[in-house]
C-alpha cells in the first residue's frame, strides 16, 4: 500500500473514526419485505429478497473512503455482492450508459455506467468483518470507493440502467454529477428543477 499522504485526495483530512452523516433519519427496514431491484435498459430485470441476496457469491474489497465533507478513512474492508455480478445477471443493453441508484426514503444518486461497472464496487453487507449497522447504511449499501462517499448510497434498494444521466438527490441540489475526489469534484453547478428532471427521465425511457 502507498504511504498515507499518497492516498489522501486534495483537501481531505484523515480520520480513524467513521463519522455518521446522512440527510434525514435512519430508516426502519423490515428484512422480511426488503427487496433489491435491477431494472431499466437490461435484458433480464430482476428483484431479489434479502435472503436471495445473501445466497449470492460475495467478495471482500479493501479500500479507502473519502467523504465530500473532507474526511478520509483508510484501509476499510467491505464484504458484499459484486455489482458486476448483478449487471451480468441482468444483461445490460448497449444503449445503457448511466445508472440511477435507488435507496430508502426516495434517495437517489446517479453514476456513469463506466463508474458502476467496476470490480471493486459492491452491494456491501459487512464492514471490517461486522454486519453493517443501520447508521452506516445497513442492511446493504452501495460501495463505489473511487468516488466521493455520497455516491455509495446507504440503504440501497436498486439500480436502474438508463441512456441519459439523470441527477440524483444531492446532484439535484448542486453536487457534482460524478464526484471524483482526486479532481475535487464536490460541486457541479446550479440546482435543477423537477420539471427538468422529468424531461430527462422521459428522454431515457426504455426503447421498444
Amino acid at each position: 500500500m502507498p504511504d498515507a499522504p499518497d492516498r489522501l485526495p486534495p483537501g481531505q483530512v484523515l480520520t480513524a473514526k467513521w463519522p455518521v452523516l446522512h440527510y434525514g433519519d435512519v430508516p426502519p427496514v423490515d428484512l422480511r419485505t426488503w427487496t433489491f431491484e435491477v431494472s431499466g435498459l437490461v435484458e433480464r430485470p430482476f428483484t431479489l429478497t434479502y435472503d436471495e441476496l445473501l445466497e449470492l457469491p460475495r467478495k471482500t474489497v479493501r479500500c479507502d473512503i473519502h467523504c465530500v465533507t473532507r474526511w478520509s478513512r483508510l484501509d476499510n474492508a467491505f464484504e458484499g455482492v459484486p455489482v458486476q455480478l448483478l449487471l451480468e445477471r441482468a444483461g445490460v443493453r448497449p444503449a445503457a450508459q448511466y445508472a440511477l441508484v435507488f435507496a430508502e426514503q426516495g434517495f437517489t444518486t446517479n453514476l456513469p455506467l463506466r463508474d458502476l461497472d467496476r470490480p471493486d464496487n459492491l452491494v456491501a453487507l459487512k464492514h471490517d468483518g461486522a454486519w453493517l449497522v443501520p447508521e452506516h447504511g445497513g442492511p446493504a449499501r452501495l460501495l463505489v470507493p473511487h468516488l466521493y462517499l455520497w455516491k455509495s448510497a446507504k440503504w440501497v434498494r436498486g439500480l436502474e440502467l438508463l441512456e441519459r444521466d439523470i441527477p440524483g438527490f444531492w446532484e439535484q441540489n448542486g453536487y457534482h454529477m460524478r464526484g471524483d475526489p482526486w479532481l475535487e469534484e464536490r460541486y457541479g453547478g446550479r440546482p435543477i428543477t423537477q420539471h427538468e428532471i422529468n424531461r430527462l427521465r422521459n428522454r431515457s425511457k426504455t426503447r421498444g
